[in-house]
């Protein structure tokens, strides 16, 4: 019998965990863009975190609204609102960097006003009334109502500034307060209060969350799409460098160790049923992310429309490359390598 292409197989049931990273979450969408042309690939759940949770909480409400088509239309329209919104920002690339074709804006004056401003001010007093473009954008695109009652399953991560634990949103929950919260970095913006708790990014606790796509979710395949790299070459030598390594590594230690413990689960426990089972059943598999370690930490703040089609555009290179090499394993075995996180332990 002929082997069946991965176009017309039989669907699977999956759930999709997003990593935050400011602007570079416009590669993310390009990934989702791509995995969304697959009729065979059926959402269960979303988690997400910081941009990640923008791009989960988008493609939730579009595909409730339209299907497939739909989620591809809402998170063009979302990151299209934002470029838009940003573009009389101060944050603009350097001349020599727009010559040179560089995304960075390490050489924009107000770039370097902020990053030296943030070690040394409060947020609470450059920006007293917490005033965010991002709450408008969040507020045209997503009727969090309609949202609420859409099927597949929406889990938003924010750390608790008072207990330092995270807390998962669930589509019910979820509203223009706790994606603000998911993303908001302490250096840049006052805590979001949500309930009388204050609250910073995810990123510090869960980036993204696994736990409750494994518990709350059917499906047994989760694709990861991260952001911050994993492994850098080399050691950062200049301090912005190792600020934006310690945050890198910061921001990826919490889904580390969710893998490392089904990593561990896998090798102890016996995959049949029940709640630990199905953490040692659950089948990994994650979209390469090949670019983020050239581009410089300062273009998380870069919104302009031609660098989120790169972007964009790189995300969906990247998921073409991960379907051609996994599509037919998704269903039926973890293309994602656990124990190399066990090594050394």
């Amino acid at each position: 019998m002929a082997k069946k292409s991965a176009s017309v197989r039989d669907p699977v049931l999956i759930d999709l965990a997003l990593q935050g990273g400011g602007s570079h979450g416009a590669f993310t969408w390009g990934v989702l863009d791509r995995l969304l042309e697959e009729p065979w690939l059926r959402i269960d759940g979303v988690s997400g975190t910081s941009a990640g949770a923008m791009n989960a909480a988008i493609l939730v409400h579009g595909h409730h609204k339209g299907g497939a088509r739909g989620a591809r239309e809402a998170l063009e329209a979302f990151w299209r609102a934002v470029s838009d919104a940003a573009r009389f920002s101060p944050f603009q690339r350097g001349p020599m960097d727009v010559l040179l074709g560089r995304w960075t804006l390490d050489s924009s004056p107000m770039y370097i006003a902020m990053d030296l401003m943030s070690r040394l001010i409060s947020p609470y007093d450059v920006n007293p009334y917490g005033a965010n473009p991002l709450r408008d954008i969040l507020a045209a695109q997503i009727d969090f109502g309609f949202l609420a009652e859409a099927p597949i399953h929406l889990f938003v991560t924010a750390t608790n500034v008072r207990t330092g634990r995270g807390k998962v949103f669930k589509n019910d929950a979820v509203t223009p307060d706790v994606l603000l919260a998911s993303a908001c970095l302490p250096t840049l913006f006052q805590a979001i209060e949500i309930d009388g708790e204050p609250y910073w990014d995810g990123g510090y606790s869960g980036n993204p969350t696994l736990s409750s796509l494994i518990q709350e979710c059917d499906s047994e395949d989760t694709i990861l799409i991260p952001i911050n790299p994993i492994e850098r070459p080399g050691v950062p030598r200049s301090a912005s460098d190792i600020l934006n390594r310690l945050n890198e590594i910061s921001f990826n230690s919490a889904v580390l160790k969710e893998l490392k413990m089904m990593a561990m689960l896998r090798k102890v426990a016996d995959p049949g049923h029940g709640e630990g089972q199905r953490w040692a059943r659950m089948r990994l598999h994650m979209v390469r992310n090949d670019i983020m370690a050239d581009l410089g930490a300062s273009s998380k703040l870069n919104a302009e429309w031609a660098f989120f089609e790169y972007l964009r555009d790189e995300g969906r290179k990247a998921a073409q490359t991960f379907l051609e090499a996994n599509a037919q394993d998704i269903g039926r075995r973890s293309t994602l390598n656990l124990d190399v996180l066990l090594e050394g332990i």
